[in-house]
């Protein structure tokens, strides 16, 4: 088993691994690994968008909205670093490029997503996801000292003395090999690939949270998986298409069978979902509906180009006539516990995005805030590994 040396491993190249990777120094030799290709991390999925802190003024209701959306379970210190931090995560991607929507006066514009007590969600149409992550993989792709690997998988990490000490990764041709560094971060994404019904890519199987758990690094809030409401309903077998939360921020509605409205449609996410699971139920119904008619042509065609052309694709004018919708498994709020700087209960070895578990988001994630938590706490994972290699 051939053995390699780099000075910080990244296993994923979401956005959590990517902007890991752009914070930390460019004298240091980095790799960065990812089981499928560069571009099937769910950070290009993501629709909706990114939160950010509106003004001064907006602290209280943003802390208050994402703790009542994670049912006060929140690890409040978490939440308060993520909305300090927001403006200048935002103001770091604009200056890299990402093309967030702008009003004629040039200032940013807000939507709102269900639990919103006010629009204050950057996007970009509805693929902001997709924006933010092909941006900071460009610039990555630009460094020298990165180096990116496809199709490439972690099998296991290794550790001396109970400190991580670099991974066993499994190459395309299936030959394992021992990779060594100083300072491993984990950023694998979810679990969605463990279900029958997810927005996730299929590939996402957890791995981070097995391999932390054979090395007895402590997991957290395992149980707290969250069903998105909408994803259009299809009997064709494979990922789940998400039908934007910000959809419903834009007016669209709920209805039942008989084309009745059933729940407010700004609840938090598992409200929405369980108010779905009981009127399909009730209906002995595989699906419920949603209607665009209160949204307005252009804010269809300009805000949800992607998700009109899909459901297109998928033989619905959305222009015209509503769309079958069911809920499907769409992020994991547990996983492997860390602290404020992401590092795991076990030291250099750290994990960012959705397989960590700093606390942000408790039982139940607030719209939005995915992007902006992987953001934050990878840029403070990044500028704890700088501190202990100077």
């Amino acid at each position: 088993m051939e053995n390699y040396n780099y000075d910080i491993i990244i296993v994923g190249c979401g956005v959590g691994g990517l902007y890991t990777a752009l914070n930390l120094p460019h004298d240091k030799n980095i790799l960065i690994i990812t089981k499928s290709d560069i571009q099937s991390s769910d950070s290009m999925l993501a629709q909706g968008g990114i939160c950010v802190l509106h003004d001064a003024n907006d602290y209280d209701a943003y802390f208050e909205d994402t703790m009542r959306a994670g049912h006060y379970e929140n690890r409040k210190e978490s939440v308060a670093i993520m909305i300090r931090s927001s403006r200048s995560i935002i103001d770091n991607l604009l200056d890299l490029g990402v093309r967030f929507a702008k009003n004629p006066d040039g200032s940013l514009q807000y939507t709102k997503e269900g639990a919103h007590s006010r629009p204050r969600i950057c996007f970009h149409e509805d693929v902001t996801g997709k924006e933010i992550t092909t941006t900071l993989l460009r610039h990555v792709q630009n460094l020298s000292n990165i180096t990116m690997m496809e199709y490439t998988t972690m099998t296991d990490i290794t550790t001396c003395n109970n400190i991580c000490t670099g991974i066993k990764m499994a190459l395309p041709d299936n030959q394992e090999i021992l990779v060594a560094a100083p300072f491993v971060v984990m950023a694998t994404g979810g679990i969605g690939g463990l279900y029958e019904h997810s927005t996730n890519f299929p590939h996402l199987t957890g791995d981070s949270c097995r391999i932390a758990k054979k090395h007895g690094i402590e997991l957290e809030h395992m149980d707290y998986v969250q069903i998105h409401p909408t994803s259009l309903y299809t009997q064709t077998p494979g990922r789940s298409f998400l039908i934007s939360e910000s959809a419903r921020g834009e007016n669209a509605v709920l209805l039942n069978n008989h084309q009745n409205r059933f729940v407010n449609e700004l609840l938090p996410r598992d409200v929405v979902s369980n108010a779905i699971y009981a009127e399909m139920k009730k209906e002995n119904s595989k699906h419920v509906w949603m209607s665009f008619e209160k949204v307005p042509d252009d804010v269809i065609l300009n805000h949800f180009p992607h998700i009109y052309e899909k459901c297109k694709e998928e033989g619905y004018n959305i222009l015209q006539e509503p769309i079958p919708i069911v809920p499907a498994q769409h992020y994991f709020m547990g996983g492997i516990h860390v602290d404020s700087n992401s590092e795991t209960t076990m030291p250099n070895l750290f994990a960012v995005g959705e397989t960590s578990c700093n606390g942000v988001h408790g039982k139940n994630r607030l719209a939005s805030n995915s992007l902006l938590e992987s953001l934050v706490f990878a840029k403070r994972a990044a500028t704890e590994i700088t501190g202990r290699m100077l």
